[in-house]
């Protein structure tokens, strides 16, 4: 059970509606207007401001959970735009104008500048980057956002006499027979296809909004202005090239000898897209699970023998399962009217995480359930410190470093779900995925740094662009007939709509994840507790740091993407599966 942590300020009254901007507004305005006469009254300001923008932060979170669990709930959707609409755009200009009070301040020196460094150069990024003219664009765009999660929250297909989700129909890609796999996967094409025009459509409007953000920042493109923001202060769109270019000289190569492994154990002239996840010797799919219950009760048994000591992984993963009276942590079924996807919400106030996710039994569901874990331990080893930013605005490529160990680090436990035989196959599959995974990182990542720079590019050039891309990065896969599909296959990447420029911090967490495993193959013990205390610092130390904290090198350069995949086909081996 999750034990409340009292706050440092009793500035917030307990029942604050923070959904309520008029009930917001005069304690935001009571720090606005405060004197500062002393370094301590500054620190108690930060103390202060850091309560009410939980409650505020949390707020919106609770609202936004709801809205993609019913997608089709007009109520829900109602108060959430309500939200968006009525607060938000208030408390980035009462933001800005605390950041102003903050950095300004004639105190501000005078605070232990390694406690309070990382927050201060964030809050004089941010009074830097705010601009009064893109709060009503930023609402915009977080509106057509909501719109790509409801046109594919509302998606079914009719298959075989059922309504089935796209998470449902994932099932059927790994069905032996290739008919059933081939009429499955045209199906869920040709929906996506109905709204291809409505996707672009979307994605068009917010390209035109968010290049004018970043025209009224003073910025010449959303690229440059969206490295800004985001405070990728350790790297450069330069250093994304050469991610891209290790890829493609380390990765692409035997990603393309496991498709010619696949398609020679398949007996196949050419793959086709439908053939990409069938088990190329012909076994029955892998099914882990037949209910969201049995998931959660087998994960749970997995984080007790990877890490039973007291308040650890296997506590921390029960106060999910069992939270506080009222408290609902996870929502892992699929179904109609819940947005895609997956994620790890943080609810700022009360400190306890949510995990949402579209499970339809697959192994795949498996990795995303001790994925997101890794993102919840992340928020639960540093509830307790007293700064928001600190809790919740971690560097994100270290955050997915939460997340992708533990995919590596439960390999040793997956005869939870598995026979041991099983067990081998869907650890292969994963590491499998992985050659799949960091080229596929590269394709989203360098469409993007292409899009944001060429300004007014046609929709006939991003197709081409993409079309290039997957060329280049791409699987070895027959798409003759199906050009329409790959050339729209980005919109499945809702990243691409929802949070722009956040994928490379995937690839950078993945090479840190698989230095992670190659620690925790040698000492588990000592490995599990430096990973915690990585964890548990949160944001509260620079980027290259944090990783140190955790026992890793931050690089993502070819050469180090040359020396951790070289440990990766190592391990798999020189054929992904034995000939036959």
């Amino acid at each position: 059970m999750l034990t409340p942590i009292p706050p440092l300020s009793d500035y917030v009254p307990a029942s604050l509606n923070a959904t309520d901007w008029p009930q917001l507004d005069p304690l935001y305005r009571g720090l606005i207007n405060r004197t500062l006469d002393s370094r301590n009254t500054l620190e108690q300001l930060i103390l202060d401001r850091s309560e009410l923008d939980a409650a505020a932060s949390e707020a919106g979170s609770v609202l936004h959970i709801n809205m993609t669990c019913h997608t089709d709930d007009l109520a829900t959707r109602a108060a959430y735009m309500a939200f968006i609409e009525n607060v938000q755009p208030r408390l980035r200009e009462t933001g800005f104008e605390l950041d102003k009070k903050i950095v300004n301040s004639p105190f501000v020196l005078e605070l232990d500048q390694t406690r309070y460094g990382v927050l201060l150069r964030d809050t004089k990024t941010a009074v830097e980057l705010f601009r009064q003219e893109n709060v009503a664009i930023e609402t915009e765009i977080t509106k057509l956002e909501t719109r790509y999660s409801e046109v594919f929250g509302v998606m079914t297909v009719q298959f075989r006499g059922e309504e089935k989700t796209m998470p449902q129909m994932g099932r059927y890609q790994e069905e032996t027979d290739r008919a059933v796999r081939e009429e499955a996967w045209r199906a869920v094409a040709a929906r996506r296809l109905q709204d291809r025009a409505v996707l672009d459509d979307i994605f068009d409007q917010l390209l035109a909004l968010r290049h004018k953000v970043a025209l009224n920042a003073g910025f010449a493109n959303y690229r440059d202005y969206a490295f800004r923001v985001k405070r990728r202060f350790d790297y450069t769109p330069a250093d994304c090239d050469n991610f891209a270019r290790g890829c493609e000289e380390s990765v692409v190569p035997a990603l393309r000898r496991f498709n010619a492994s696949r398609r020679t154990n398949l007996k196949l002239d050419t793959l086709r897209p439908w053939d990409l996840a069938v088990d190329p010797l012909g076994r029955a799919p892998l099914r882990p699970f037949q209910q969201p219950s049995e998931m959660v009760e087998k994960t749970a048994k997995i984080f007790r023998r990877m890490d039973p000591t007291p308040g650890g992984l296997a506590d921390m993963f029960d106060s999910l399962r069992f939270p506080p009276a009222g408290v609902s942590c996870l929502d892992l079924d699929s179904r109609k009217g819940k947005a895609p996807g997956g994620y790890q919400a943080n609810r700022d106030r009360q400190r306890v995480p949510f995990i949402f996710m579209n499970a339809a039994g697959l192994l795949r569901d498996v990795e995303t359930m001790v994925h997101e874990a890794g993102h919840a331990f992340h928020s639960l080893l540093s509830r307790t410190d007293p700064l928001v930013s600190y809790r919740s605005d971690i560097p994100l490529e270290f955050c997915e470093v939460a997340s992708m160990s533990m995919e590596l680090t439960s390999y040793p436990f997956l005869d939870e779900f598995f026979n041991k035989d099983e067990a081998d196959r869907a650890r292969r599959v994963h590491s499998e995925q992985i050659a799949n995974l960091l080229p596929w990182i590269a394709t989203i990542d360098q469409f993007q740094l292409w899009m944001y720079t060429n300004i007014g590019h046609s929709r006939a050039q991003r197709a081409a662009k993409w079309l290039e891309l997957v060329k280049r990065f791409g699987a070895q896969c027959d798409w003759t007939g199906l050009e329409d599909v790959l050339e729209s296959a980005w919109h499945r990447q809702l990243h691409l709509f929802t949070a722009p420029f956040y994928y490379i911090e995937y690839g950078i967490a993945q090479l840190g994840a698989l230095q992670m495993y190659a620690n925790y193959k040698q000492n588990p013990v000592a490995t599990i507790a430096q990973y915690k205390r990585g964890l548990s610092l949160g944001g509260s130390r620079p980027l290259r740091e944090l990783f140190a904290a955790a026992g890793l090198e931050f690089d993502f350069s070819p050469r180090r993407i040359a020396m951790v995949w070289g440990a990766v086909e190592k391990e798999l081996g020189d054929e992904v599966v034995p000939a036959r």
